[in-house]
């Protein structure tokens, strides 16, 4: 039965998203009602390329880059399958994917979201199952203890254990890269918070699926390839204004304003330490490689973010 919904965000992300449309085209006939294209207002010639290459695909122009979460949420609201396959432009869905997430939600109807096994453009497993944030994580996130001590599950910040992604199990966090969801489930939560514009409203989606009592699972025997930064490597340093800008609303909005002061001030510690750290090297001549100068520019803007609300 065809019951899926492919929704698919795309920004400047014309060849990317091509190959994720052929692999949709390629293995989805069996399940797929319909695939929807949101174009946040590309200048790279998406679009056209979709009109003309794939014209069974709905295409919505957003006339402006709205974000993640809205242009998700624009696409939810007029499409017609029972479930809602929300897909970046940088994926590439593998045979037989999209057939076992869809079996899957049909076979458990206490779940409310799922989400495939993911692997990375270079070969390697990414770890989509996370952790819901709290202060001790955020705090062995910023301070490096999960990298320090990665074998150690207590500092182990966001993210679950390699070997943990090798069976089918209960999530706290999906990755927003590719999950589906059940229609019912997102009638009840709603759809993604529009505060969050192009990060974090991942972590939000799946805690308000798990506090109305819907299951998210990470099901490993559905499997897909995600190459990552299609869309935010067009504007790294704002990408990662951004990141911040969604972290603090979370806190703000699921911990209060003390958990928002708290981890601004770890947030700012961390770049604060890491710009001065970098800085001194750099004077020593031991950050000059095109990786250091950027991560050193990444560091002063996010700082001047945090300090002063002005981005790049």
């Amino acid at each position: 039965m065809k019951s899926i919904s492919v929704i698919i965000v795309s920004w400047n992300a014309r060849d990317y998203l091509r190959d994720c449309l052929n692999s949709i085209r390629q293995t989805g006939a069996s399940c797929v009602q319909e695939v929807i294209v949101v174009d946040n207002a590309s200048k790279d010639g998406s679009p056209e390329m979709v009109e003309k290459e794939f014209p069974e695909v709905t295409l919505i122009r957003a006339g402006a880059n709205l974000g993640f979460a809205r242009a998700n949420n624009l696409a939810m609201k007029c499409a017609k399958g029972s479930m809602y396959a929300l897909v970046n432009s940088d994926v590439i869905i593998h045979p037989g994917c999209l057939q076992t997430l869809a079996s899957f939600l049909d076979q458990h109807n206490d779940v409310g979201l799922v989400g495939p096994r993911v692997i990375g453009g270079d070969g390697n497993l990414q770890r989509t199952c996370r952790k819901v944030p709290t202060v001790w994580n955020t705090a062995c996130r910023i301070l490096a203890l999960d990298r320090i001590f990665p074998d150690w599950q207590l500092f182990s910040g966001f993210e679950v254990p390699h070997r943990n992604h090798a069976k089918c199990m209960e999530a706290e966090v999906l990755s927003g890269c590719f999950c589906v969801a059940r229609k019912q489930a997102v009638d009840e939560v709603d759809g993604m918070d529009e505060q969050f514009f192009f990060y974090g409203e991942d972590i939000d989606w799946c805690k308000r699926f798990r506090d109305a009592g819907w299951k998210v699972m990470f099901v490993p025997e559905a499997t897909a390839t995600h190459f990552g930064g299609a869309s935010t490597s067009n504007a790294p340093l704002r990408y990662s204004i951004e990141i911040l800008r969604a972290t603090l609303k979370y806190w703000r909005k699921h911990h209060g304003i003390a958990g928002h002061i708290v981890c601004y001030l770890l947030i700012l510690a961390h770049h604060g330490s890491r710009l001065l750290t970098r800085g001194v090297k750099r004077s020593l001549g031991m950050g000059s490689s095109i990786d250091s100068r950027h991560k050193l520019k990444e560091d002063t803007v996010c700082l001047r973010w945090l300090l002063t609300g002005k981005g790049i």
